[in-house]
């Protein structure tokens, strides 16, 4: 086997060991927000501007996921056509 199909599948695996582990990742935090959710609708005692400030936390929070992730896979896409690169030379 050569060695760029060995680094190949190599980042074939930690592409879907980041995906696999950043679903579960995601997936928990999809979960908070449904329990803080229900906790605001169900805090009478918290003012407005707390639920508000919750509500933009997740908001940033979910848009740094979204960032993080497209780094990632726009890395991987790069490695992947290095690799590409080599082979076709």
């Amino acid at each position: 086997m050569e060695p760029t199909q060995i680094a190949q599948q190599m980042i074939d695996f930690y592409k879907a060991t980041f995906d696999n582990s950043f679903k579960a990742m995601a997936m928990l935090q999809e979960q908070n927000e449904k329990m803080v959710d229900m906790f605001l609708v169900q805090a009478t005692l918290l003012p407005e501007e707390g639920k508000k400030a919750l509500s933009e936390w997740i908001n940033a929070y979910k848009k740094g996921r979204d960032d993080f992730k497209k780094t990632v896979d726009d890395s991987f896409k790069k490695v992947e056509s290095f690799f590409a690169g080599i082979n076709k030379g």
